[in-house]
């Protein structure tokens, strides 16, 4: 049997992660359709339900995203009143993201997706703790691995 070189799609860590990144949206897509929220407006969520009064640069960062991208997350999030932008006193060139009580009230629900994820996902608390330290393992090598070539 001859080597193959590079190995097939279903082989590749690579595409493993794309697919299964893609299975995850899609499981989450019933669930947040009744919120009229998309997945990555849910992260913004996620985020801010982790420390409100951030700012924009910083809800990036945590987002692993750049703020351009996260602008328009936020500004449609503010027209759906779950949250607002207002510049930081301290700095006008930066603005800061707060919570409504809109947006405080969905935290229950997602608290709700969470568990329904996990039951989909067909992982106890111990499994799924090990494969989110896993991949937070790998994405970190990947931070700092240097470029190939």
């Amino acid at each position: 049997m001859a080597d193959t070189f590079p190995p097939a799609l279903d082989r590749h860590l690579c595409f493993a992660l794309y697919a299964t990144s893609l299975q995850m949206t899609q499981r989450y897509k019933p669930l947040l359709d009744p919120l009229n929220l998309t997945y990555p407006q849910y992260l913004v969520l996620l985020a801010l339900w982790e420390k409100d009064g951030i700012g924009l640069k910083d809800l990036a960062a945590q987002l692993q995203q750049d703020p351009g991208s996260v602008t328009p997350l936020v500004k449609r999030l503010e027209a759906a009143g779950y949250l607002q932008r207002r510049r930081d006193a301290a700095d006008e060139r930066n603005l800061v993201i707060t919570l409504t009580e809109s947006g405080r009230a969905l935290r229950q629900q997602a608290g709700e997706m969470h568990c329904a994820i996990q039951q989909h996902c067909g992982l106890n608390e111990a499994e799924l703790d090990r494969l989110v330290d896993e991949l937070g393992l790998l994405r970190r090598r990947l931070a700092g691995a240097p470029p190939a070539g």
